[in-house]
């Protein structure tokens, strides 16, 4: 019986074929988690991972511990043979959502079946923003003089 949870993973069933070594293989939700996150970061029209509070709790992660965790945005169920994914993106302006979908659809399931062997039953995509270029500069526009919004109206 497998068992679930990101700590122990899933049981993908044991080498009994004659002549090989017998064993179990393991699989942490963690690792679906990562190989559906880099899967969905690949996917192009995909500006980022997550909402806008874990996008924060994850710089503010990534600069303490300096490394980046693909997982971030993404939610996994996983049972003995099938897996479920959730991700949260932010697209790019101009990307064709439903297109963008699609794609995201197509490189997770080919990339969770292809390296763990689990069926993927369901990919549920959440879009939480749109991109603008230039939106990431808002700051540094504050800085140099420009009005901000919220000074618009007074």
């Amino acid at each position: 019986m497998a068992t679930n949870g990101s700590e122990n993973g899933t049981t993908l069933g044991s080498n009994e074929s004659a002549g090989g070594t017998k064993g179990k293989t393991v699989i942490a939700d963690t690792v679906v988690s990562t190989i559906a996150g880099i899967a969905v970061r690949e996917t192009e029209g995909v500006h980022t991972l997550g909402g806008g509070a874990s996008r924060a709790m994850g710089a503010m992660k990534d600069k303490v511990s300096r490394s980046n965790d693909p997982g971030r945005g993404v939610k996994v169920e996983v049972g003995e043979k099938q897996a479920a994914v959730d991700v949260d993106i932010v697209v790019e302006y101009g990307t064709l959502i439903l297109d963008t979908a699609k794609k995201i659809r197509i490189h997770v399931t080919d990339a969770v079946e292809t390296m763990t062997g689990l069926e993927v039953v369901e990919i549920n995509i959440k879009i939480l923003d749109v991109h603008v270029p230039g939106d990431d500069d808002s700051d540094d526009d504050e800085e140099k003089g420009a009005p901000a919004r919220s000074r618009r109206v007074q």
